[in-house]
């Protein structure tokens, strides 16, 4: 099983795994002894040698004192490092045998990345590289790091030390993450926004999606000159490799890692990255086959020793052809969508079964009792549509648009007894993965049923997605790159945020998405908006203020009621008409707007003369009113510890269950509160309790939160709503400084990741030790065996 670090460091080579390197060649490598030079060192032996320059008096010189020449010099980002970057192509066409090679990857300063909001990679600064350094590095005191160029620059810092001879890769996402790497003379003919995935270096100064802008920078050929960095292959003797383009999938580990090169006499090669992937190469001819004699159309290949060669097809793919006709001509888009549909049915025999998910790689035997005692939902006992061979990439991604009809390609995966809905709802989603402009054409709602998803039926559609799902991350290695791919990508929730900001005065800013509850609890407080996000609103909020109204322009809506999401047993707010408002005095009400477009309800405010809003949005931490201690609190609080400045944290939470309330429980809130000075102890409905843990509660949540109460450690009890349950949702409703759970968490993935997630806010959370002799589980196992 690969490592997360192996992961990271095989990922790291994907900018020059996939070049032809001769074996043995004699090879320099400029910089540390990383992964790239291990690599390198793995394929060429002990004629892998790794050197470091340093600047002095004008000259690079080598500490080993390197006199001789090389079959190949490479270096990644070392170049751009120097003061005087010239220096470092000079030596190396000094160091390079006649017909040898300089591979050299560099960033680049115009890099579509940088437009986006992302910070310069060495100065971590906005903006930086874009005027070219103007303002960087100005003061004596300022570091050098480095510094990257654009295209036109490096070209000269090249040609002046000799090489006559250059081809440039344009690479994506960057040096690090060289998923696709193209060369400069070729245009690819996809659509790149649902198959490159960017990676930064600042996510959270984002404020634009990187993936939208490829269609438009290659209709206006910008494509290569805003590439995020470069490969570049100089030679003396006026050669090259035929690569046009270069796709890696090294986040896969070393079972399913291959590199796919389309190459410049019209044929595509597909390659294992590593000699544990050959035996999918074999699967990838095999399945090709079995399509092709079920009557699919298929881009057949040939499977030589270790390479599998297809032809280049010169059409566009499926996925930009639906695109395209999507908008043209309705009709026609559904008549494709359909003849898509039907080549899936081709694929393999359909019979009606139970799916079962499949047992995780290297699953604890804890994990697996406690999996074998969740109880199944029942949409999942139900009998559905299964194929014996699912060939799971059968996307319009995957395939050619050719005479009329789709041709399917890289199909490496077939799974057993797999529901033909999850491929259909892969394929479906795609469509909408463009632009949100499709629902104008065709409501998602309609599309997903014409082809048997009911989008209203939230259970099964949730199934279908966790089949995917399932596969997707397994394929794709998320779990163990979690924490990897949350330091470089996007957070669209971040981009939102700052892109809002930019669209305002910081006065605006403050009253609009800072201060927006400022005199929410003074004034008559009314919605705007009676979807997702007001439903979210008072399932987290509104407990705390008195909802006086909800509107919405929706005239279907008035009259009807809508209910905290998780609490639809409780009474409701009807919705009424925005005209409500006339009846009010200004300084009498606030508008809080509940709406993710909320752009144009702010303008038929701003018409109404109104003038009292602001913006919820739910992605946000908002203080929280705390409700008073009780008297007992108060007193505990004064002869306690705290008052002595001893105590370690001020606000604590737990959540749980708490079902057959036993010694454990107390010992914990025990513990909890020596260490806080004000408890919050959260418990989970009985619905709650089902939707988690598959299971019902013996004892009811009523009873539940009540013994809860009673405990003297504990000083306020709150419900947590089932659909917000996670820790931050807890943490962005309660504000505290720190979480209590059981020490049965401490190497949970999810749990860790959240204890990240909190000490990024300024939180933590706490371990304790459970009561070895009682729990809940023990308990239940106990009544069910009849034992007590």
């Amino acid at each position: 099983m690969d490592t997360t670090q192996e992961l990271i460091n095989d990922i790291r080579t994907s900018i020059i795994r996939w070049y032809p390197f001769k074996n043995d060649a004699d090879i320099i490598y400029i910089g540390k002894e990383d992964a790239i030079f291990s690599f390198l060192k793995e394929k060429c032996g002990k004629h892998a040698r790794s050197i470091m320059l340093s600047e002095i008096d004008g000259k690079l010189v080598s500490k080993k004192n390197e006199h001789k020449k090389a079959e190949y010099i490479v270096s990644i980002a070392y170049p751009e490092q120097l003061a005087k970057p010239e220096l470092f192509f000079e030596w190396a066409y000094k160091h390079l045998e006649s017909d040898g090679r300089l591979i050299v990857g560099m960033n680049n300063r115009l890099g579509i990345r940088y437009f986006c909001g992302d910070r310069d990679i060495y100065t971590s600064q906005v903006l930086d590289g874009i005027d070219d350094y103007y303002r960087a590095y100005r003061s004596p005191d300022d570091k050098f790091l480095g510094r990257s160029f654009d295209k036109s620059q490096i070209k000269k810092l090249i040609s002046s030390s000799g090489f006559d001879h250059n081809k440039f890769y344009s690479v994506y996402s960057d040096l690090d993450n060289a998923a696709f790497i193209f060369a400069d003379s070729y245009k690819p003919n996809e659509e790149l926004y649902n198959r490159i995935i960017p990676t930064y270096n600042s996510p959270e100064a984002l404020f634009l999606e990187e993936e939208r802008l490829y269609s438009s920078m290659l209709d206006n050929d910008l494509f290569h000159t805003m590439a995020n960095a470069f490969l570049i292959e100089c030679s003396l003797d006026g050669t090259h490799t035929d690569a046009l383009q270069i796709t890696s999938s090294l986040d896969r580990g070393h079972s399913e890692a291959m590199i796919t090169v389309i190459h410049d006499n019209d044929t595509v090669t597909k390659q294992a990255a590593f000699i544990e992937g050959e035996e999918g190469l074999k699967k990838l001819d095999t399945n090709i086959k079995k399509l092709k004699s079920r009557g699919v159309p298929v881009v057949e290949g040939k499977l030589k020793d270790g390479i599998y060669t297809m032809p280049l097809i010169k059409a566009e793919t499926g996925a930009k052809y639906l695109q395209r006709i999507f908008w043209k001509d309705r009709e026609l888009f559904l008549q494709r969508l359909d003849e898509f549909k039907n080549e899936i049915y081709k694929s393999s025999d359909l019979f009606e079964g139970k799916y079962e998910f499949p047992v995780p790689e290297n699953e604890s035997e804890a994990d697996r009792l406690k999996r074998q005692k969740k109880r199944k939902e029942p949409w999942e006992e139900e009998k559905i549509s299964l194929l014996k061979e699912g060939f799971v990439d059968m996307i319009p991604l995957n395939t050619f648009f050719v005479d009329g009809k789709f041709v399917f390609f890289d199909q490496e995966f077939c799974l057993a007894n797999y529901p033909v809905k999850a491929i259909l709802w892969r394929v479906l989603v795609s469509i909408y993965e463009g632009t949100p402009r499709e629902e104008r054409v065709i409501s998602r709602h309609d599309l997903f049923l014409r082809y048997g998803l009911d989008n209203s039926d939230t259970n099964r559609m949730h199934f279908i997605q966790r089949v995917v799902d399932v596969w997707l991350t397994g394929l794709r290695k998320e779990k163990d790159l979690f924490d990897y791919h949350k330091k470089i990508r996007k957070d669209n929730e971040i981009i939102h945020a700052n892109r809002q900001r930019m669209n305002y005065s910081v006065d605006e800013y403050q009253k609009l998405f800072i201060d927006t509850f400022d005199r929410a609890d003074s004034r008559k407080l009314i919605l705007f908006g009676s979807g997702i996000f007001a439903r979210k609103f008072l399932a987290l909020y509104g407990s705390d203020y008195d909802i006086y109204a909800v509107i919405d322009n929706n005239k279907d809506r008035w009259g009807q009621k809508v209910y905290p999401d998780g609490f639809e047993e409780t009474e409701g707010i009807e919705i009424m008409p925005p005209s409500v408002l006339e009846n009010f005095r200004p300084g009498e009400y606030k508008v809080l707007i509940c709406i993710k477009n909320f752009n144009s309800v702010m303008k038929q405010l701003d018409d109404m003369g109104i003038s009292e809003y602001s913006v919820f949005d739910p992605t946000k931490a908002y203080p929280v009113k705390r409700h008073p201690l009780s008297v007992e609190s108060v007193e505990n609080y004064n002869n306690s510890t705290v008052a002595k400045g001893i105590k370690k944290y001020h606000v604590g939470y737990i959540a749980g269950v708490f079902d057959l309330y036993h010694i454990g429980h107390l010992n914990m809130f025990r513990r909890a509160k020596e260490m806080c000075d004000y408890l919050i102890v959260g418990v989970l409905s009985d619905e709650g309790v089902l939707h988690q843990k598959r299971t019902e509660p013996f004892v009811p949540f009523a009873e539940r939160i009540e013994m809860v109460k009673s405990c003297r450690y504990v000083d306020e009890a709150v419900e947590i709503p089932y659909m917000y349950a996670r820790t931050d949702d807890a943490f962005k409703m309660h504000h505290f400084d720190v979480q209590f759970s059981g020490s049965d968490y401490v190497n949970d993935p999810g749990f860790n990741q959240y204890k990240k997630y909190l000490e990024s806010h300024g939180a933590t959370m706490e371990f304790f030790p459970y009561t070895q002799s009682t729990s809940s589980t023990r308990l239940k196992e106990l009544i069910e065996k009849k034992l007590i």
